[in-house]
């Protein structure tokens, strides 16, 4: 039985994410790592690890946002999610989760701390359901989301694609 991106927000009790999409909180580790203790400029202590499920509609996008800690991208059902990630000298990368190795689909990503990225369903597909681990643990506090403007401005040679995924 083929599942739906309705099927998945329903039954996992997905909710309305800032960045765009749908997510859940599935995990958030109890131990700690204190500021100081680590090379990211954490301002308070973190969760050692969290994790969320997250769902892309068709014509729904994760904005252009960037976190102090690594983020790894797990896929889990539907269609093929393109994540895209600027790297500090410019360079785009393009990471495609997918369930098809043999059409250059990887099941898991790494995106660097730091670093902007924002994600949506690759072309014809209807959604995408994912999963991703931050570690150090996720905090609003360390959640930059991109401004238009002044990504063009860092980045021009990105222009059509920072326009199409950022909403301000």
């Amino acid at each position: 039985m083929e599942r739906d991106a309705s099927y998945w927000i329903s039954v996992l009790q997905l909710a309305k994410h800032v960045e765009g999409g749908w997510y859940k909180e599935t995990y958030r580790s109890p131990a700690t790592i204190r500021a100081g203790e680590s090379t990211l400029s954490l301002s308070s202590p973190r969760s050692i690890s969290t994790s969320i499920y997250f769902l892309l509609q068709k014509g729904e996008f994760s904005a252009f946002h960037r976190i102090r800690s690594d983020e790894q991208w797990h896929f889990y059902a539907g269609d093929p999610l393109t994540i895209y990630e600027i790297l500090p000298d410019g360079l785009l990368k393009e990471h495609r989760l997918g369930k098809d190795p043999s059409k250059g689909f990887v099941f898991q990503t790494t995106i660097t701390a730091g670093n902007w990225f924002g994600s949506r369903v690759t072309e014809g597909g209807s959604y995408s359901m994912v999963g991703c681990t931050v570690a150090p643990g996720f905090d609003f506090v360390d959640f930059e989301m991109a401004e238009r403007d002044d990504l063009i401005k860092q980045f021009p040679t990105h222009r059509s694609l920072i326009s199409t995924l950022t909403s301000r």
